[in-house]
């Protein structure tokens, strides 16, 4: 443009060799030159709304530098008026910081938006339908982008049809949950050509239902792309009416070719021939979603520590579902300590017991212990209280088993020192702060794998440095107090 006026302007100077032209030519250099000015002017004042909108983007909004930068080129504002009114919006509404920046992060033009006209009727619609404050919230904060959509054309048509499939508002507010992006699919050409094509091969509705409950992300795949994960499940002999059919297409879609190779080279490593791994994932598909690491990993707990048949997976691929720190692991301890003390006599087949659900597991092998366990944990504890503890402390907790036996030893040692709840303090040299602060550490630290927490609150990497710093020191600082 620049370069343009430039021009006009040499040409209203230089292209004239008549007096009698002057004062048109001048007038044109005059009005080019006001332009040219102006063109200034509007530049400077676009250059100032971008500083100003990175600006608050990085300020009250909490983008990185690069990020402002990035949002900055779909957004554009001089003052931070209509961008305060929707950010005290979403406040207003249940978002927390760390969710409203996500919104903006992925959708910033809504930052030029007019809260009660366009983002307050669709808020509204999703509390109609049973949504709670909550999963609003979680929801449009991890795909904002459901914001740019029409409520009457879109997101309204999309719910209901979900709606009606799966019969129930609770049904589709789950999918919702799941996979937010059902609802920024264009049905037509994304869900109903899948669901078409499942018919037509034989896949019950129930079965369906149970597939986008369970992974509403699979119905949205390309149509050409998922024909082709349905064909190769098909190949692989898998009945359409059965269950496994609508499993092996979730295990299928989130891996290419190579990447099963992998799997079933990791398989193989074991001993195990193709086709009994076609057995295996054709009873589980989920053992083959597995990653190569904990494949292996569960392969060699169960083979060489546990001394139990390659083969076994083939029957029992529902073991890899498992988490091996959290499950196979405890268990199989349990079991061992139990049949070392004599508390048991029966022998019990290990791969049946690391299957068993948690309340029946308890019940067989925890609750008719429970007087010989709490002995047991008395004993050790006398024996070495401050190591017992301090040892036990440095688990990280991962299952119930082992924050039952985590508080277990912990509950039993402080009562042999005189220490109890509250006023029944007994020891001075433990006083009440620090009994609380160790009474709190342990809810905090016991809490890790099952709390209920926001991104904003919980730092994982904050985390693990306060596990790989010694607690806070809270076994050299605390512990020794009793003694």
């Amino acid at each position: 443009m620049l370069n343009f006026l430039y021009k006009a302007i040499h040409h209203g100077t230089c292209c004239s060799t008549s007096t009698i032209r002057a004062p048109q030519n001048l007038y044109t250099v005059r009005t080019h030159i006001a332009l040219l000015l102006s063109s200034f002017k509007y530049i400077s004042s676009t250059s100032n709304q971008h500083s100003f909108t990175v600006s608050y983007l990085r300020n009250p909004c909490g983008f990185s530098p690069e990020a402002a930068l990035s949002a900055s080129k779909h957004v554009n504002f001089e003052n931070p008026h209509k961008a305060d009114l929707v950010i005290s919006f979403f406040k207003h509404h249940g978002f927390s910081q760390t969710q409203v920046s996500n919104v903006i992060r992925e959708y910033p033009r809504v930052l030029a938006s007019d809260p009660h006209k366009t983002l307050l009727p669709k808020l509204e619609f999703f509390h109609s339908k049973g949504f709670t404050t909550s999963d609003i919230a979680t929801v449009l904060s991890r795909n904002s982008r459901i914001l740019k959509r029409s409520l009457k054309n879109h997101i309204i048509p999309s719910f209901v049809f979900f709606e009606n499939f799966l019969g129930t508002d609770g049904n589709t507010i789950t999918a919702v949950r799941r996979f937010p992006g059902i609802l920024m699919v264009k049905l037509d050409t994304h869900v109903v050509p899948n669901i078409n094509l499942l018919r037509e091969n034989g896949v019950p509705e129930s079965n369906i239902c149970a597939l986008i409950k369970k992974c509403p992300r699979i119905i949205t795949t390309g149509a050409i792309r998922f024909k082709e994960i349905v064909e190769e499940v098909k190949e692989m002999g898998f009945n359409p009416l059965g269950l496994s059919f609508i499993l092996a297409i979730f295990a299928m879609r989130g891996m290419n070719k190579s990447t099963w190779e992998r799997k079933v080279n990791a398989y193989k490593r074991w001993g195990l021939s193709e086709e009994e791994i076609l057995v295996a994932f054709g009873r589980s598909p989920n053992c083959i979603m597995a990653s190569e690491d904990k494949i292996m990993r569960v392969m060699d707990f169960l083979v060489n520590k546990m001394g139990l048949e390659a083969s076994l997976i083939v029957k029992r691929p529902k073991l890899l579902n498992f988490s091996l720190e959290k499950r196979l692991i405890p268990r199989a301890s349990v079991i061992q300590v139990l049949q070392s003390k004599g508390l048991i006599k029966k022998l019990f087949y290990l791969p049946a017991v690391f299957e068993d659900a948690e309340e029946l597991f308890l019940q067989k092998f925890v609750m008719p212990y429970e007087k010989e366990a709490s002995e047991l944990l008395q004993s050790k504890v006398a024996a070495d209280p401050i190591q017992t503890v301090a040892k036990c402390l440095v688990l990280v907790p991962l299952s119930l088993e082992k924050r039952t036996i985590l508080r277990a030893f912990v509950m039993q040692f402080l009562p042999t020192r005189g220490i109890g709840f509250g006023d029944r303090c007994q020891n001075s040299t433990f006083c009440s702060i620090e009994f609380n602060e160790t009474h709190n550490y342990l809810d905090w630290l016991t809490a890790l794998p099952w709390g209920i927490y926001s991104d904003e609150n919980f730092d994982v990497f904050r985390a693990k440095k306060i596990l790989d710093e010694d607690h806070y020191g809270f076994e050299s600082r605390l512990l020794p107090l009793p003694s």
